[in-house]
């Protein structure tokens, strides 16, 4: 909550300041004691925040339309937020995104072989292993001037989006319980996979996942109209390789879950997570041949 507060004050200032003309953000109240949560005489936790009026949200992009206005938003807001001290917010998840760890957790996984799976997953595992290079590939750069640290949401998913409902723009960002210093590449990469990826997530069919470029070069466009002030060189060039690694990520984590007997996330069917994992790496293995394309897209948008 001191992380939510903190955030949305500084918005706010800035919006108030005239900064940023058609943009909100939420407004959180406070409790009688002063502080910005309540908890019950059951132990349960509430917070109040004002209600945004005339606005809508989506689960889906309709079109590139809807994915070039989410990319607006959460381009805006990475730049309502430059300047922000990163040294006055809580890291609320630890190491979320150090695909380094998340590599190490898999290869743990293994050598456990807790649900006794491993042999299952053979070709998973190999796919995973052969792509151990791209998992410390932005941490190492993380921090430094090229890769600066920035407040990042970490749930960038389009329906974390609130559009007003007369003129269809994006107007504020929601759900801020991950925010935290990371990189922008992680927020951006981790929103175009799950935009991008035109299949359910836990798609059996792997003909029917396909990573869609229309809606890439759509949100990319939107994201850099309202971004590319705030961005490095490094930031900029790197976007395309973000949602490859974002994707990467995500793959190892549901394989990582399956090994480790389905503990983390919830699942409806015995082999939801090992299902979900092949959905990222067909997409990987899409996106690695669409590199080039993409990367030259973004070069000519200057």
């Amino acid at each position: 909550m001191e992380n939510m507060v903190r955030v949305t004050g500084y918005i706010r200032k800035r919006i108030e300041a005239g900064e940023f003309p058609g943009q909100d953000t939420l407004r959180v109240f406070p409790a009688l004691d002063g502080k910005y949560y309540y908890i019950d005489e059951n132990g349960a936790y509430w917070r109040c925040c004002a209600y945004v009026e005339n606005s809508y949200s989506l689960q889906a992009a309709g079109g590139e339309a809807d994915a070039h206005c989410a990319g607006k938003a959460f381009g805006a807001f990475l730049g309502m937020l430059e300047g922000f001290p990163i040294a006055e917010l809580h890291e609320t998840i630890p190491d979320f995104h150090n695909t380094v760890k998340r590599y190490e957790a898999l290869e743990q996984a293994l050598a456990e072989n807790l649900a006794g799976r491993k042999d299952e997953v053979e070709a998973e595992i190999a796919f995973a292993r052969e792509r151990k290079a791209d998992a410390g590939r932005l941490l190492a750069l993380a921090g430094s001037p090229a890769l600066p640290l920035r407040v990042t949401h970490n749930d960038t998913k389009l329906n974390n989006v609130l559009f007003d409902s007369t003129t269809r723009e994006p107007v504020c960002v929601v759900d801020l319980d991950t925010i935290m210093p990371g990189l922008s590449l992680y927020d951006y990469g981790d929103s175009l996979r799950f935009l991008g990826n035109t299949a359910a997530e836990d798609e059996r069919d792997l003909r029917k996942v396909r990573f869609s470029m229309p809606l890439f070069k759509a949100y990319t466009e939107g994201y850099l109209e309202a971004a590319a002030g705030s961005l490095t060189a490094t930031e900029k060039s790197l976007l395309p390789f973000s949602i490859q690694l974002m994707t990467y990520e995500c793959g190892m984590r549901f394989l990582t879950d399956y090994l480790n007997g389905d503990i983390y996330f919830r699942i409806h069917h015995p082999d939801d997570n090992l299902a979900r994992c092949r959905t990222q790496f067909a997409l990987v293995a899409q996106m690695e041949g669409l590199m080039g394309e993409m990367e030259g897209f973004v070069a000519g948008l200057g």
